[in-house]
Parts: structure tokens; sequence; C-alpha cells
């Protein structure tokens, strides 16, 4: 009997190694952050408006050594090797909020609720020269200025990508037609976005309501324009799952003029998260198919 092939190895995982350039608040809940240095030299973001890439954070039992692979990057998976029992590297993506060509410095938004969580509290102690470890591009959403209107849903999460599509659409479509709806907490979290100006942006305080609850009222109360609906849908996940329902069945959107995902689910850290989202995935095709829609 043929042996069977031998399974090619498991390309080693490689970060890039940046620094903070700057960091500031730029609303009650948002930390600008610009990550740049020699390690950023051969960045380069995808093409698209939720270009992104995973932050890399280590436990302390990783120490201060980097061990590098050919390309320069650093070798994550030596470092995983030498971690204490029990520890693990964990990752946070974030969208590429803006990106300087000249110097390779790419610029983040990240939330930040006090000392909740895990990068919203590295951003609110970030300081000139820290150690950046990140991983990507990544990105598969760009508004098609064709559309006859662009629907663009989300929460704090996704308010960096909204702006990116946003300005783009300002840029290379102003004439374009649509609605932005974006939830923050309240009136201090709102930033200042520019857009074309056919294209409204409506801000949903949560306050003290369960995140998504408004966002999902305000996007059911809208009335649906007519013509070639192009959409982006990010956010908490049984916000999104209930408004792909609402985009899918009720109004009827076709897959592939939607971008949707859920970026976070209430109650899971990220890595509790990304251990159940497949199942996740797979009851929302249910429901599509029970809907004929599939």
């Amino acid at each position: 009997m043929t042996a069977p092939a031998a399974r090619p190895p498991r390309p080693a995982s490689g970060a890039l190694r940046g620094v903070v350039v700057a960091a500031e608040r730029i609303s009650a809940s948002m930390v600008r952050v610009v990550v740049g240095g020699d390690g950023m030299r051969d960045f380069a973001p995808s093409e698209h408006a939720d270009s992104y890439v995973k932050l890399v954070f280590l436990p302390p039992s990783a120490g201060d050594a980097r061990p590098l692979l050919d390309d320069g990057r650093v070798d994550l998976d030596a470092i995983t090797a030498t971690l204490a029992p029990g520890d693990q590297l964990r990752r946070r993506s974030y969208t590429v909020r803006a990106f300087d060509p000249a110097t390779h410095q790419i610029t983040l938004d990240l939330v930040v609720h006090g000392d909740e969580g895990l990068a919203g509290p590295w951003a609110d102690r970030a300081a000139p020269g820290d150690e950046v470890l990140l991983l990507g591009p990544g990105g598969d959403y760009s508004p098609d200025p064709s559309a006859d209107h662009h629907l663009l849903v989300g929460d704090a999460s996704a308010l960096p990508a909204i702006a990116v599509a946003l300005e783009r659409l300002a840029a290379t479509a102003p004439a374009a037609q649509g609605t932005a709806v974006i939830e923050v907490h309240g009136p201090d979290d709102e930033i200042a976005l520019t857009a074309p100006a056919g294209l409204s942006v409506r801000w949903v305080h949560q306050g003290i309501a369960v995140a998504g609850l408004g966002l999902v009222e305000a996007v059911r109360d809208l009335p649906w324009p007519a013509g070639r609906v192009h959409a982006f849908v990010h956010g908490e996940a049984g916000a999104v799952k209930e408004l792909r329902h609402l985009l899918r069945v009720d109004r009827a959107l076709s897959r592939e003029l939607l971008s949707i995902s859920g970026y976070w689910r209430l109650g899971a850290d990220d890595e509790e998260w990304r251990a159940v989202k497949r199942d996740w995935n797979r009851s929302i095709e249910h429901d599509e198919q029970a809907a004929g829609l599939i």
C-alpha cells in the first residue's frame, strides 16, 4: 500500500515588530494609537476599507526575547514554546484607520472601557516607544461606488471601518446616497466623520441599555430605499444576527451586497467567541435556508 503523502509543514507564524509613535484619546471611549518603526517598513494594508491587523499580546512568561524568522519577523511559534503552562498568545483585530505610505505608520482606533478587556487598557496606557507585535493585513469590504444606496451599521467596534468607508465614498463617489447608523455609549463618544453630502450619519446612544438593542431598532425603523443597496453591518453578535435576518429575510438583500459579521459577543472574550463563531455562523445559514434564501 502506498504511504499517504506527507503533509507539508505549517508555515512559521511571524509578526511584525513596531513601536508606538503616538497615542491620544479622541473621544470618551476611544484612543488613537499610531504604530511605526523600522519593523513596519515592509507593511502595507489591504486595499479594502475594512483592512485590519491583529495585535498580538504576550503573557509575562514570554519574557523579553524576540527570536526572529529569516524574513525578520518575530517568531511567534518559538515564543509560544517558551510559555508557562496555561499561558497563550492572545490576538485582537483592529481596522487600519489610516496608513502613511511614506513612513509605513498605521493608525489604529481602539475602544477603551476602563480596565475592561485586554487591548483597551493597553491602549489607554500606550506611550511612545512601547512594543507592538502585529499580524496582517486582512479585510474584504469596500463600498461599491456604483450602488444606489449605502447602508453602514455598527457599534463602536465597527466605527473605524465605517469611518474609512465614508471617507472613501466622499473622495471617490461624492454623489453617493445612504445612511450610516452607529451605536456608541453617549454623546461624548461621537467623533467627527467625513462623508458625502447625501449620506447621513445617525448616532444611537446605548446608555444603560443592552448593547445593540437601539441599533437594531434604528435600522428597523429606516425606510427601505429603492435601487441597489450595498450594506456593511458589523458589531455585537446578537445584534448582528437580528440585523442579518432583517436585511436578508425581511428586506431580501442579496448576500453579495452584504458584508456582515459579529465582531464580538456579550459575555465572551475574543478567544471564547472565536471558539463558537463557526457554530454561530451555521445557525445563521440555517435561518436563511429555512427562509429559502440559500
